[in-house]
């Protein structure tokens, strides 16, 4: 008999202080293309450097919901959202007073669109390559350890 996986009930908010620790839902966007994965990557808007899409939870959203939705503004993808976390990383924001603490959960997005525009095309750079070099291209050691060890069949459906 098959293993029935629950199911990730919608967010409902409650405001905190932007020093408390705080949650993102980030997005490891994924396609298959002559039979090998590829992810994607987007650059910040501020340093430029590579990232995956990631945001703050969004009122009566899944925590993979909000991911794709990031997905969308941020790289131009959509697709089927899983809710399935891969794995969590953390890192410091830059706010006007110190540094804000981010624990950020990665939600798979298997891409089934590409998007020529999107809302925050002028303000990004999109790539899609293999989970390895995707890695190695991030700053975070455990982001980088989910991204290199991605494996598309091992998402729990």
């Amino acid at each position: 008999m098959a293993k029935k996986v629950a199911k990730q009930l919608p967010l409902k908010l409650r405001t905190g202080r932007k020093t408390d620790v705080r949650a993102q839902f980030a997005a490891l966007c994924w396609r298959v293309k002559n039979d090998k994965v590829q992810v994607c990557l987007v650059t910040s808007r501020t340093r430029q450097r590579w990232i995956i899409p990631k945001g703050w939870p969004m009122h009566k959203q899944t925590p993979a919901n909000a991911a794709a939705t990031e997905a969308y503004e941020e790289a131009g993808v959509s697709g089927d959202a899983v809710d399935f976390c891969l794995g969590v990383y953390s890192y410091h924001k830059p706010q006007k007073v110190g540094n804000a603490p981010i624990i950020t959960m990665v939600y798979p997005v298997h891409v089934t669109h590409v998007h020529s525009k999107w809302p925050e095309k002028k303000q990004r750079r999109r790539k899609w390559m293999s989970p390895a070099k995707a890695a190695k291209k991030l700053t975070e050691p455990e982001l980088k350890r989910i991204v290199a060890g991605f494996k598309p069949n091992r998402i729990a459906r």
